[in-house]
Parts: structure tokens; C-alpha cells; sequence
């Protein structure tokens, strides 16, 4: 059996199912589908199959012309029938891997997409879980999913992990040329997952196991939360000793070994860093370890944007206002700069912690037109000279890459700057406030 799908592999014969079509599957559906092979890609939103199917795309970093191409070809299809799954002899699971209000792990996407591929699964059909997820999911979620459909996890049937390493808008590492890790239950497994993934993507990484692959990726972004943690925690240290942590950073980068620069900023957003360490800390926890570094981390990364909120109600307070009543533009509200996702981003924190506080607030995103919160669409608004002019503070929480800040810097009276995109522009009238400016530098600066 297992020579037989190989050999499908090699001769592009095999169809390949992928399920989810986000940031993780529809990119690594194209790759599959640009190496020759026929993908049938399902998703439960019968407004994303559409959208596809006529050849447009909803991720920022899959080009429409891309998706209309393969389409055209026919190697490329996207369906909300879960029974064409029964048709593919691979499926990757791609579907997002949330945290409760707890911050407990959230498998319902999983589970689900583990039993429809269950029902669809026959002999010789590979099955790898893409989600992230903490360590022993695989096995013990998946395979055994499969098993009760009386499959022999690696005679006939196949099951890998290989955590997804998707950085939205990196122009340089995308699906084909970043390392994929693969991890099997079984020697076989491992051999086909990887035999599968070779054929479109650059350089295969093998680990022994399921449960090395799936702390392969918490390692990656545990070891990025924490030492954002680390740095913001710094941000605060120099803001309290009165020290520009920016110039302290850049000067601490200059040494050539044993320093990562890391640089601080209003909190962590997207899908990976504010919720993967989670999941490892949920799964020491069954085992009786509390995990203390990713705890500290996670606290202190929280706290930014109440610190940033702080530093706005300073600035204003330096003029005399109050937070409560000042009109205040938030300056990007994408979790990253130069993408259009807003998951977890620390811009919407912002927004709620200065509404609470009494601010009338407006945000400006160049990728982003609207956000949704609670049910209710809220529209961006342009960015102009009048409407800088126009308010008392410019938050700048995201650094896009495509917004005039030196424009900002001319017609803003203040601006708290948490990216210190503004340190090399002209200074003008207005005032900037950092990260790391004292209240006794603000009263000093009338």
C-alpha cells in the first residue's frame, strides 16, 4: 500500500484534498496544485468556495491571477461537499486551533475536521494535520479517529503532523521555500508525508515523531513570546529609569554573537504567538508543571496596550485634557505591519481600553477598510491633513510600510508613537511621545 501511494506521489496521479482554506490551506493548495497535482480544496464557507471557484482570493499573499490560472486548468477546485473528499488519496488539515475564554485549547475545528476526513478515509489514504496544536493531537485525536473505522494507522492508512509556518506578507519565506517539519506515527507515515510535501516545497525537515513535530512549532513561537515579553518588559524598565529603550536595543544589536534584537511595541497579535505558548502551558498543566516563563510572558505582553493607553492619557494630560471626550485616531490596527489581519491584533485593545476611558475614537488602516466587533461593522476613515489636524492624539499601533507619518508628524499636536517609526522624520509642531517618554519629559516639552 504504501509503494502504491508513493508511487501516485511520483507520477502526480494523486489527488490531494486540503482541508481549510485560510492563511494555512489555501496557499499550500496552490503549492500542491502548481506542482501538477489535482487539489480539491474544502472549506464550510460556501462564501470562500465561491470566491474561489470564480478565480479571486481572500488571502493577501495568494494572488488572484494564481487562483483563476489553476482554476482554469482544473487543478484547482474549492467545495463546501464534504463527500469529494472521498475522492482525494492525501488530505491536509488546516483549519484554525482557537483558545477558549479560559485560555483552554479549542479543538472543535480539529475534531471536526478529523471526523470528516474519517468518513471519507479508505485504504491508502494519507491524512496530516497541519493545525497547531499541543503535543500528542495527532495520536491521540486523529489516528485513533481513523482506527475506529477499523484502519491500521500505517498499513492502510497514513497520519503525520507538519506545523504550518505561514508569516503573512513576508516577502521573502513563503509556503515553497520555508522548511516544512514532518513527524509520522510510523516510520511509513513519516516516509509518504514527506514524500508528499518534497514534491512542492523546498526542504523537508524529519523529526521521530508526531509530538516532536507539533513542539517543533510552540517552541518557535514560545521562544518569540517570551522574548517579546522580554523586551517590552525592558520598554518599561527604561521608561521608568528615564533611558531610551530604542537606542539601548539598536546599541545592544551591534554586538555580532550572542544577542537577538527583539524590539517592543503595544502587545502581540495574530494567530500564532498570543495563543501557541497557551497550548503548551494547558498541556504541562495536565501534567502537573506550571510552565513559568510563558506565563510571565503572556502577562507582561497583555499589559501593553493598557501601557500605550497610559502614555496617551499622559500626552493629553500634558494639554491639559482629559482622555475622556479627546477625539483620538488610532493609526493602524492590523496585528503586523503591511497585511490585512486583524486577529488578536493589540490595536483592538487599544480601541476598547480608550473608548472605556471616555475617548471618541477613529482608526486608519491603508489594508484594512472596516472591522467587525460584537455583530457591528465599524468603518476606517482617510487619512488626511484636516482629520489629523482635526484630533487631539495619533496613536500609531501598527507601522504599514505605505503611510505618509512624516504628513502625520506635520499636522498631529501629539502623537504616542509605540513602533518609533517617527524618530528619523522632521520634527515639526507636533509632539511624540514613545514607549519610553517620561511624564517629567512631557511637562518639560512645554
Amino acid at each position: 500500500m504504501k509503494q502504491q501511494v508513493l508511487q501516485r506521489i511520483e507520477d502526480r496521479s494523486a489527488v490531494i484534498g486540503v482541508i481549510g482554506l485560510g492563511y494555512v490551506g489555501l496557499p499550500l493548495a496552490m503549492e500542491f496544485a502548481k506542482a501538477g497535482f489535482r487539489v480539491i480544496g474544502y472549506d464550510v464557507s460556501e462564501r470562500v468556495a465561491s470566491l474561489l471557484m470564480r478565480g479571486e482570493s481572500h488571502i493577501q499573499d495568494v494572488p488572484p491571477a494564481e487562483v483563476a490560472d489553476l482554476v482554469r486548468r482544473g487543478l484547482f477546485e474549492a467545495t463546501t461537499v464534504e463527500a469529494r473528499l472521498s475522492e482525494v488519496d492525501a488530505i491536509s488539515i488546516a483549519v484554525p486551533t482557537p483558545l477558549s475564554k479560559t485560555r483552554d485549547p479549542d479543538m472543535s475545528y480539529v475534531i471536526a475536521a478529523a471526523e470528516a476526513a474519517t468518513r471519507q478515509a479508505r485504504r491508502g489514504m494519507l491524512v496530516i494535520l497541519e493545525s497547531t496544536t499541543y503535543p500528542g493531537t495527532t495520536r491521540e485525536i486523529l489516528a485513533p479517529a481513523l482506527a475506529k473505522r477499523g484502519f491500521h494507522i500505517g498499513e492502510d492508512v497514513f497520519v503525520a503532523f507538519s506545523p504550518e509556518r505561514v508569516d503573512p506578507g513576508n516577502p521573502v519565506y513563503h509556503t515553497k521555500n520555508t522548511p516544512k517539519v514532518v513527524g509520522g506515527i510510523t516510520p511509513a507515515c513519516t516516509e509518504l508525508a514527506t514524500a508528499l510535501y518534497a514534491s512542492c516545497i523546498d526542504t523537508i525537515v524529519t523529526v521521530s515523531s508526531p509530538e516532536a513535530a507539533e513542539l517543533v512549532k510552540l517552541l518557535e513561537n514560545t521562544f518569540r513570546s517570551v522574548n517579546i515579553g522580554m523586551v517590552n518588559e525592558m520598554a518599561i524598565v527604561c521608561d521608568k529609569l528615564g533611558v531610551d529603550v530604542w537606542e539601548v536595543i539598536n546599541a545592544a544589536a551591534t554586538k555580532p554573537f550572542g544577542f537577538m534584537k527583539f524590539t517592543p511595541g503595544p502587545g502581540i497579535g495574530g494567530h500564532c504567538i498570543p495563543l501557541d505558548p497557551h497550548y503548551l502551558a494547558w498541556k504541562m498543566r495536565t501534567l502537573n508543571y506550571k510552565t513559568r516563563f510563558i506565563d510571565l510572558a503572556s502577562e507582561i505582553n497583555s499589559q501593553m496596550p493598557m501601557f500605550v493607553v497610559e502614555k496617551v492619557a499622559h500626552a493629553l494630560n500634558a494639554d491639559r485634557k482629559p482622555v475622556n471626550g479627546s477625539n483620538i485616531l488610532v493609526l493602524g490596527v492590523a496585528y503586523k505591519r503591511d497585511i490585512d489581519d486583524v486577529r488578536e491584533s493589540p490595536a483592538l485593545d487599544v480601541i476598547r481600553l480608550l473608548e472605556e476611558s471616555g475617548a471618541t475614537v477613529t482608526f486608519h488602516d491603508p489594508y484594512i477598510p472596516s472591522i467587525r466587533e460584537d455583530g457591528h461593522v465599524r468603518a476606517g476613515t482617510a487619512l488626511t491633513p484636516a482629520i489629523v489636524a482635526a484630533t487631539d492624539a495619533v496613536v500609531i499601533v501598527t507601522d504599514h510600510s505605505n503611510v505618509d507619518y512624516q504628513m502625520v508628524m506635520d499636522h498631529a499636536t501629539v502623537i504616542v508613537d509605540s513602533r518609533n517609526v517617527t524618530r528619523d522624520l522632521v520634527q515639526t509642531n507636533a509632539r511624540v511621545v514613545s514607549l519610553t517618554t517620561t511624564r517629567a519629559a512631557l511637562a518639560a516639552s512645554h
